[in-house]
């Protein structure tokens, strides 16, 4: 698996399980495997649906505009800590406008 044995990754598990924790494991696992769903069910819904919609049909689904933007809404909904992260993320990018 991407050139990885055995040894690598009982490695990166014993690294992953000293920095999160026996108690956030399974979060993290639940939150990556909802994420997973919902990448799916957005991947099912652009195959499904025609390419060109109106933009009304657009607000009455509340669909994002893009591809990209609905994964992300998807990530930071499941995925713990991600939302706290983009936050943060945002916050600097404010501090570096203010800065310049």
């Amino acid at each position: 698996m991407f050139g990885l044995g055995v040894p690598e990754l009982i490695v990166i598990a014993v690294i992953i399980f000293v920095l999160f924790g026996a108690k956030r494991i399974p979060d993290i696992g639940k939150g990556l495997g909802g994420a997973i769903r919902e990448f799916r069910n957005i991947k099912k819904e652009i195959i499904s649906s025609p390419s060109k919609e109106t933009p009304e049909k657009k607000e009455e689904e509340n669909a994002p505009d893009t591809i990209e933007e609905g994964i992300k809404k998807q990530v930071i909904n499941h995925v713990p800590g991600v939302k706290k992260a983009m936050e943060i993320s945002e916050k600097v990018k404010k501090v570096n406008e203010i800065i310049k």
